[in-house]
């Protein structure tokens, strides 16, 4: 596949992140709501796409995100394009209504995913099964992969866009033009702890999210707490991926944008920072979750989609093989 191009109306990653993320038409994909009820209780929401049988892959999307992102309707789309199953996993709290208890949603973790992925493996345990995460998802993922050492019952993952080192993330996303995004993310997350206050009553230690003022300070007050973190330091240090890479014992592929706004060049992992199984495939340009080519605005391609796919396509392909 030949490496990536950026379009020339979408010089730097900027442009190219938020054309990807406001200006792009959300595909249309028709998908299924499936409910899954929990061991502690509470609830996941997944969507499916409508294909009856083929490979299954599975999409977790990034901070705030759902069904209703750009980038994961794209995802989606391109499975039944592709003749594949997508379905995306809605992290606690993301979906169409609050989640039941007070704990949600975090960079780091991985225990709804691991259910998720076994609950798929029972099912169909002959079905090839793979995973597609971007952003926050990415990081969840890769941590995931690392801290199991876990191989079957998946095929291949690929990770888009992650936050490898999240303190770090943070701070380039704190400076300058970046700070929209900092803004805009701190907006979705108050409003998401606001909806789910008023259905579960806020515990005495936790402030109100419409006081907060910075994600640093969410994650200090709100995410920590509810987690079991001593407090935003320990999340961040414990959380953040980079430090997995090297445990990861199944096929991955890692896309990353140089000029991704919500991080610095120093952030992704070198190559003798990750495992034999992983593939780094870095990019100058690209944006966030974003990966925008084509020659004009209107047969605008997205990158990062059809490459995810083409790797995934060999592990599939590997997998009917045997």
């Amino acid at each position: 596949m030949q490496p990536f191009q950026p379009a020339w109306w979408l010089p730097n990653g900027h442009f190219q992140t938020l054309w990807a993320s406001v200006i792009r038409r959300r595909p249309k994909v028709e998908t299924q709501r499936e409910r899954i009820e929990l061991p502690d209780g509470d609830f996941l929401d997944l969507h499916w796409t409508s294909n009856a049988s083929g490979p299954i892959v599975l999409v977790l999307h990034g901070l705030e995100g759902s069904i209703e992102s750009n980038n994961v309707a794209g995802l989606l789309k391109a499975c039944s394009l592709q003749g594949w199953r997508g379905v995306i996993m809605h992290f606690r709290n993301c979906g169409e209504e609050p989640n039941r208890l007070l704990r949600s949603y975090h960079a780091g973790e991985t225990s709804d995913l691991a259910f998720i992925v076994d609950l798929l493996h029972q099912r169909e345990p002959e079905t090839p099964l793979a995973i597609v995460a971007i952003s926050l998802g990415a990081n969840v993922m890769l941590k995931w992969l690392g801290e199991s050492q876990i191989q079957k019952p998946l095929q291949a993952a690929v990770a888009i866009s992650t936050p490898f080192l999240l303190n770090e993330s943070l701070m380039a996303v704190e400076e300058g033009f970046s700070r929209i995004y900092h803004d805009y993310l701190l907006r979705a997350m108050k409003q998401s702890a606001t909806r789910k206050f008023s259905r579960i009553p806020r515990p005495l230690h936790i402030p109100d999210p419409r006081d907060i003022e910075t994600i640093r300070e969410f994650d200090d007050k709100i995410t920590a707490p509810l987690h079991g973190f001593e407090n935003r330091d320990h999340y961040y240090r414990t959380c953040s991926s980079r430090q997995y890479l090297k445990q990861i014992r199944l096929p991955t592929l890692i896309i990353h944008a140089m000029d991704d706004p919500f991080m610095t060049p120093e952030i992704p992992p070198t190559p003798d920072e990750v495992s034999s199984y992983v593939t780094l495939d870095y990019c100058p340009n690209g944006g966030h979750v974003a990966f925008v080519t084509g020659k004009w605005p209107w047969n605008a391609t997205y990158w990062a989609e059809h490459r995810a796919f083409h790797y995934l396509n060999q592990g599939f392909r590997n997998c009917l093989a045997l």
